[in-house]
C-alpha cells in the first residue's frame, strides 16, 4: 500500500493548463503536484530535483517538443508519463509515437466551459495519474520475431482485447504471427479518430492488412479488423461466413468500444474454433468475454504481469480461470501456435 501521496510534475507551455491541472490533481489527497514546468528545460531540472512519480506532459511545446523530451527522459530516468494531447486525428500520430516511446497513457486537453464535463475530466485525470503511478515503464522493447506456421493446419479467428499499454502490445502480437493463418478482430480502448490512425500504423508495421472496421466486412485470413473509437464491434455469422458489425450502444465496463462485446460475440459466433488473447489494460473489460470464449473449448491467453504496463484486465481474466496460459508479451505468438498445433479446427 502507498502511504505517501503520488508526486506529480506538470509540464505544459500554457500557464492556464498548468494551473488547472495542478488544482485538479491537488484536490485529491492521494496526489501532490511537486512542480510545474513551462518547457522541456524547466522540466529537466525539476525531474532531477523533485523526482516525480508521474509526469503529465504536453505534446506540443516550443523549442523542444514533448516527444523529444519523452525520448530523452525514457533513456535517462524512465518515469510514468501521461501525454496531454488534443484528441483529434491530426494529433493521433504524434500521440501514438509517444506511446511507442514509453508513455503510459494520454488524455485530452481540459475543457473548462462546461462544469459537468470538467467534473468528469477531473475524475479521469485523477484516475489516470493513480493508474500511471502503478504502471511499469522502461522495459526493453525487443523486436518481435514471426513464428513459423507449419504446425497450424487451418486458419483461425483470433480475438484480441487491450487497453492501457495495448497499442504497442497489439503491434507486437501481430508482428509475431503468420498473417496467412489468422483473421484478427480486435478492440483497443481509443477515442474516435485515433483508431483510424492506429489501424494505418499497424498496416505499415505488420504483415496483416489492418482495417478500421466500418461494419459489413467479411472476416478473412491475413486481415485484422479494429473496432472504431466510440463504437462497439462484434462478429456476426451469415451462412458459412463471418462479418464485422459496428454499432452504437451503451458503454460496457465503462467503454465503447468494449472488449467484452467483441469477445462475447466471438464466443457465440465462432466458439471453439476461435482463439483469444487479453492484453495489458486497466480495469476488467474483456475478462467475462474471455471466460465465455474459454468455456466453448477455444484456446485463450492472458498477457503476464511482468510484461504488462497495467496488469488489470488480464488479472481479472486469470481470477475467473478464463485462460489456458499466462504468457510474456514476446512469447504470445509462439504460445498461440503451440496451443493450436494440438487442436483441430475448421478454417475461416
Amino acid at each position: 500500500m502507498r502511504h505517501q501521496p503520488i508526486r506529480v510534475l506538470v509540464v505544459d507551455d500554457s500557464e492556464i493548463i498548468r494551473r488547472l491541472l495542478t488544482e485538479v490533481l491537488n484536490s485529491d489527497p492521494d496526489i501532490k503536484v511537486v512542480g510545474a514546468a513551462k518547457d522541456a528545460f524547466e522540466a529537466k531540472k525539476l525531474v532531477n530535483s523533485v523526482r516525480p512519480d508521474v509526469i503529465t506532459l504536453d505534446v506540443e511545446m516550443p523549442e523542444v517538443d514533448g516527444i523529444r523530451f519523452l525520448e530523452v527522459l525514457m533513456k535517462a530516468r524512465p518515469t510514468p508519463v501521461i501525454m496531454i494531447s488534443t484528441l483529434t486525428r491530426s494529433k493521433a500520430e504524434v500521440t501514438l509515437r509517444a506511446l511507442e516511446l514509453g508513455a503510459v497513457d494520454y488524455i485530452a486537453k481540459p475543457v473548462v466551459d462546461d462544469l459537468s464535463m470538467f467534473h468528469r475530466y477531473s475524475n479521469t485525470v485523477i484516475n489516470k495519474v493513480k493508474m500511471a503511478a502503478q504502471s511499469r515503464v522502461g522495459n526493453v522493447r525487443s523486436m518481435s520475431q514471426p513464428v513459423a506456421a507449419s504446425s497450424i493446419k487451418t486458419n483461425r479467428v483470433l480475438a484480441i482485447g487491450a487497453s492501457t499499454g495495448g497499442t504497442e502490445a497489439i503491434n507486437s502480437v501481430l508482428q509475431q504471427l503468420p498473417a496467412q493463418n489468422f483473421a484478427i478482430v480486435m478492440t483497443q480502448h481509443m477515442p474516435a479518430g485515433f483508431t483510424t490512425t492506429y489501424a494505418e500504423r499497424l498496416n505499415r508495421t505488420t504483415d496483416f492488412s489492418v482495417i478500421e472496421a466500418k461494419g459489413g466486412e467479411r472476416i478473412r485470413p491475413g486481415y485484422a479488423y479494429l473496432a472504431p473509437g466510440g463504437l462497439h464491434m462484434r462478429v456476426v455469422r451469415k451462412g458459412n461466413d463471418l462479418f464485422t458489425d459496428v454499432f452504437d450502444g451503451e458503454k460496457v465496463c465503462g467503454h465503447r468500444p468494449s472488449v467484452d462485446v467483441l469477445f462475447e460475440s466471438v464466443a457465440t459466433q465462432v466458439g471453439k474454433y476461435a482463439v483469444a488473447a487479453l492484453l495489458t489494460g486497466m480495469g476488467k473489460d474483456g475478462a467475462i468475454g474471455l471466460q465465455k470464449i474459454h468455456q466453448t473449448g477455444a484456446y485463450t491467453i492472458a498477457q503476464d504481469e511482468q510484461s504488462c504496463v497495467v496488469y488489470g484486465m488480464p488479472r481479472a481474466a486469470v481470477e475467473l480461470k478464463a485462460v489456458d496460459a499466462i504468457v510474456p508479451l514476446e512469447k504470445i505468438g509462439e504460445k498461440l501456435i503451440e496451443g493450436l498445433s494440438v487442436r483441430s479446427g475448421s478454417p475461416v
